[in-house]
């Protein structure tokens, strides 16, 4: 019982930081499993409900108008560089403890991937005395999510562990309203090990391995032509982390890691295909190892923080095309060894009772056989809390550097001109105020992100997606998020706002090149000016719950944006969970998705991410059993 106090009071984040200039939303377990649909394994809604400036388009993760974010477990990083190649899950939600996201105002320690860094903290089974919990559902489109998993912990010793499964008809956002060859089904497990040796001394493992299957969704015309193709996906990583307190108030970090990533596209057809159809396969396997080590000093009104990271990424790629009718078939294999090195520095250093500054900067080496690129990024914040009023006005200005992709298919092979990748470069300032008021927090933001050399991609044939860069990108946004207390001992409100500006400059840099003729900045496809997201979750009677969210956008890029309006129309969605516990041991959630069944045009940019329709309506039954072993 010792134990389980002790893990529950260090790993309860505070709603506000007043010494930290980070913007960052902090999501909790509770929230997942009572949130529609966001405790299924390929849902992002524990994101998209709960972080301002956060959206799903062409079935990638959005957030601040780009695509690249950083995953970390339990603060060591899970390194991927590939660029929209992936749609499946990093991590199953439902193993979640809490999800820490950060959005800007990065200490020097972040880097790789910069538009969001997505701490995921893990349940580590200190909540758990030889309990396990069976979750299983049904609910349209033949879908099912379950999950077995079970844990328990000593006095220095915790363990957990799950498996899990799912499958669906309704997999990918389709290209038209109708559901056609969109099946999905995988399989997962994770396990985490804890040992706290000595009070000086922690060990942590952490692993996982998913395997994804994805058809790739048809039109109607696609479906009779004979088109079948899919996406197969694998993922694992394992994590080790060793903590070590020398004296008091130093902490050393010693973490090193293993990532390894598989996306198989591969074209299909039933019956004879049209000669004049080009069949393609892309098959990429990534390899990453390497580590991360930091000490963290606190003395006096500083805490320092330094470490290096590094890592080697090994790529093994198959890109392939045939014609329908067998003929004028070709292939590319390319391997690539790359490696990324990093020194980073900070202190934190609280100047007066109201005023903390921050500094730090991240020093980082990119290699690969044709290009070597280095860079210098400084950060700089500040955070004031303002005496009785206990607001907190936060300042940042900070430099990113992003490794890029290490291979793109060449040119030869697809007929048109293809140029080196070469590392994404970024400035950004962010202007931020939070507001405390009798239990509520409101926090606003403000923030200009200017980039060279700006990672996007470009759609070829069905859902294969080439990467490029753009040559400058500039986004602006304004952003809002309001937390309520529990109100009446009942009821939690919560709200995201953004406005945003996602625009790109000529030329077209690296990847796929294309005529790039626009004068001055053009807008880009995930250019959504307005989005909301907000709900309450309230308890009812007799053990019961509800959780109700809307979701609004304005309305992504119209085509290339040069037709009017230059906007699709406007959307809104509503969701709703209704639970019941019977006992300790037995729970019950219905759960209805898009319940207007406002199944929208999301977007149609073909030259980049190609047409998607919003997923219907969806409704489903969960039951949950808890029992002791």
């Amino acid at each position: 019982a010792k134990s389980k106090e002790t893990v529950e009071v260090v790993d309860t984040p505070a709603t506000i930081n007043p010494e930290s200039s980070t913007t960052t939303s902090v999501v909790s377990r509770e929230q997942i499993s009572q949130t529609p649909g966001a405790d299924q394994t390929n849902s992002l809604a524990m994101i998209t409900n709960y972080v301002p400036s956060a959206y799903v388009v062409h079935d990638q993760l959005h957030i601040r108008g780009g695509h690249q974010v950083t995953w970390l477990l339990d603060g060591v990083p899970v390194p991927n560089t590939n660029i929209a190649s992936n749609v499946g899950p990093q991590f199953d939600p439902k193993d979640i403890d809490y999800l820490e996201v950060q959005r800007a105002g990065y200490s020097a320690e972040y880097g790789d991937r910069t538009f969001g860094v997505f701490n995921v903290v893990t349940r580590s089974g200190f909540e758990r005395n030889r309990q396990a919990e069976l979750v299983t559902s049904y609910g349209s489109f033949n879908s099912t999510n379950d999950q077995l998993s079970f844990g328990d912990h000593g006095e220095r010793f915790a363990y957990y562990g799950s498996l899990s499964g799912y499958r669906t008809d309704l997999g990918l956002e389709t290209p038209s309203t109708r559901v056609l060859n969109d099946q999905a089904a995988g399989l997962g497990g994770f396990a985490s090990f804890i040992s706290n040796k000595t009070p000086a001394d922690q060990l942590r493992l952490v692993t996982s391995l998913r395997s994804d299957h994805y058809q790739i969704p048809n039109t109607p015309d696609q479906l009779s032509s004979g088109i079948r193709d899919v996406q197969n996906e694998r993922d694992a990583f394992v994590n080790f982390s060793w903590l070590h307190t020398i004296g008091s108030g130093t902490v050393l970090t010693v973490s090193p890691f293993y990532h390894f990533n598989r996306a198989h596209y591969s074209g299909s057809s039933v019956g004879q295909p049209d000669p004049n159809l080009t069949i393609p396969e892309d098959d990429r396997g990534s390899n990453y190892l390497g580590g991360v080590t930091s000490i963290a000093i606190r003395r006096g009104k500083h805490n320092a923080h330094a470490g290096i990271q590094l890592w080697a990424a090994r790529d093994n790629q198959l890109f392939a095309t045939v014609q329908g009718d067998g003929s004028n078939p070709q292939s590319q294999r390319q391997r690539i060894w790359g490696n990324v090195q990093t020194l980073f520095l900070e202190d934190q250093y609280k100047l007066t009772s109201w005023l903390t500054l921050n500094a730090g900067v991240r020093l980082t080496h990119f290699g690969e056989s044709t290009v070597s690129e280095n860079a210098a990024d400084p950060r700089v914040g500040a955070a004031i809390r303002i005496p009785k009023l206990n607001w907190v006005a936060r300042a940042f200005y900070g430099r990113y550097y992003q490794a890029p992709p290490l291979l793109t298919v060449s040119g030869s092979l697809l007929g048109f001109d293809l140029a080196p990748l070469r590392g994404e470069r970024d400035e950004q300032r962010e202007f931020g105020l939070a507001i405390p008021i009798a239990g509520w927090t409101l926090d606003l933001s403000n923030f200009r992100t200017g980039a060279r050399n700006f990672f996007d991609h470009d759609a070829l044939e069905n859902n294969i997606f080439i990467p490029l860069t753009i040559g400058h990108a500039r986004i602006r946004g304004t952003e809002v998020s309001v937390n309520s207390p529990r109100i009446a001992k009942r009821a939690n409100v919560h709200l995201v706002y953004s406005n945003l500006i996602v625009q790109g400059a000529c030329p077209i840099t690296g990847g796929f090149i294309e005529d790039c003729t626009n004068p001055g900045y053009f807008l880009l496809d995930h250019d959504q000016r307005n989005t909301l997201a907000t709900g309450f979750n309230l308890a009812l009677p007799w053990r019961a719950w509800a959780d109700f969210n809307l979701n609004y956008g304005s309305g992504f890029l119209n085509g290339e944006g040069d037709e009017d309006p230059t906007h699709l129309p406007p959307h809104t969605t509503f969701d709703l969970s209704l639970g019941k516990s019977f006992g300790e041991n037995w729970s019950v959630r219905l759960t209805g998705l898009n319940l207007s069944n406002h199944h929208y045009l999301l977007d149609n940019a073909n030259s980049f991410g190609g047409t998607h329709f919003a997923n219907p309506r969806q409704l489903s039954i969960q039951l949950k059993y808890r029992f002791r072993y």
